[in-house]
Parts: structure tokens; sequence; C-alpha cells
């Protein structure tokens, strides 16, 4: 495996420190040092911590899109990928979810990750839209995902019956019986909707 480049190894720590302690404990030394690299070398790539966070929001991005494209090739189907992989991205502990965790510490304070989040969502939102003909069955996948993600982020213990579970949601979505899922949607989105309300300090 190739090894990392500086830009990546700044970037790769910016997420580190903004995951592990919070925008507050942002700072171009803290930053330089988990990287190791002197503070000039930082501010080469990135001038400010703008330019970090910038950085950090189009590498969601980037990774965002190239999961939705697994998904629309996954044998499987889109919504067995999604739903599945909103577990599998966390135990696994994939880059989108490492990403996608530093990136909620800002969301809730700021204007330019949210748009970003948004713009992330509503990819997701098109490609489901894609498989699913209801729209509304596809929002209640989409919530069954995220909740399935946050239960999982949030340290739940994940077990194979869970994961049969996502067979089961699946199969009566596929089956036309979105108002059984509803019932799912509703209990595994709880912990998506306290994180909304929450305080930013509790991600």
């Amino acid at each position: 495996m190739a090894k990392p480049s500086a830009r990546e190894r700044i970037l790769g720590s910016y997420e580190v420190i903004l995951a592990d302690r919070g925008p507050a404990e942002i700072t171009l030394d803290a930053v330089a040092a988990h990287a190791g690299v002197s503070k000039g070398g930082l501010l080469y790539h990135f001038g400010s911590k703008d330019a970090l966070r910038d950085g950090l929001l189009e590498r969601l991005e980037r990774l965002t899109d190239d999961d939705l494209e697994r998904a629309r090739s996954a044998p499987e189907g889109v919504v067995r990928h999604y739903l599945r992989s909103s577990i599998t991205d966390v135990t696994r502990d994939l880059a989108l979810h490492r990403t996608t965790m530093a990136a909620l510490r800002l969301v809730l304070n700021d204007p330019i990750a949210a748009e970003v989040s948004r713009r992330c969502t509503e990819r997701t939102r098109e490609l489901m839209l894609e498989h699913v003909e209801d729209p509304v069955t596809a929002e209640l996948v989409m919530l069954v995902g995220e909740g399935l993600y946050m239960r999982a982020a949030l340290g739940e213990e994940v077990t194979g019956s869970l994961l049969e579970q996502i067979e089961e949601i699946a199969d009566r979505i596929e089956a036309g019986a979105p108002a059984k899922a509803t019932v799912a949607a509703g209990h595994l989105s709880g912990a998506r909707l306290q994180v909304r309300e929450g305080n930013p300090g509790d991600l």
C-alpha cells in the first residue's frame, strides 16, 4: 500500500482530532504535531483551519460518491447494500465512517458543513429513488439506514439477529409493504433524532 502523502496525513490528523476532541481543540499546531510535520509544512497544504475543514468536506463528498457507486453496482441491490453497510461501515471502521464522525462535529454550528451534509443526503435520496418506486418508502429506507448507523456508531452491540432483520425489512419493502417498515423506521431512527437535538459536544 502506498504511503499517504503529507497532505493526506495532515487531513487525517485533523479528522482524528476533530472526531475525538471536537472543534474547540483544533489548532494548526496540534494538527501539525499529530501529523508529524512542521507548521510551515501544514500551511503549505492548508493555509487556515477553514482550509482544513474544506478539505475534510471534500473528502466526505468524494467518499460518499464512491459509496453510492458501490451501492449502485452491488449484487444484492441498492436497498440491501444501503441497510447492511449502515452497520458494517461502522463495525469495519471504514474511511467514510471516520470522516462522517468528524464532519458531524461541525454540522450543528457550521453552515458550510451543514450544506455539504445536506448534499450528501440528497445524493443518497436520488439513488434510492432510482431503485424504490414509492418516494415515501424510499424515505423510510433512508431513515432505517440512518437509525442503524447511529445505533452502531453510538456503540450499541450489533448482533447477527440485527443483520437478519435487515433481510426482513428489505423483503417487506420489495413485497410492497411500506406500512410495516414504518414501525422499524420509527424505532431505529431514534438515535438519529437524539443526535440532531443533542449538544454537539456529546457527539
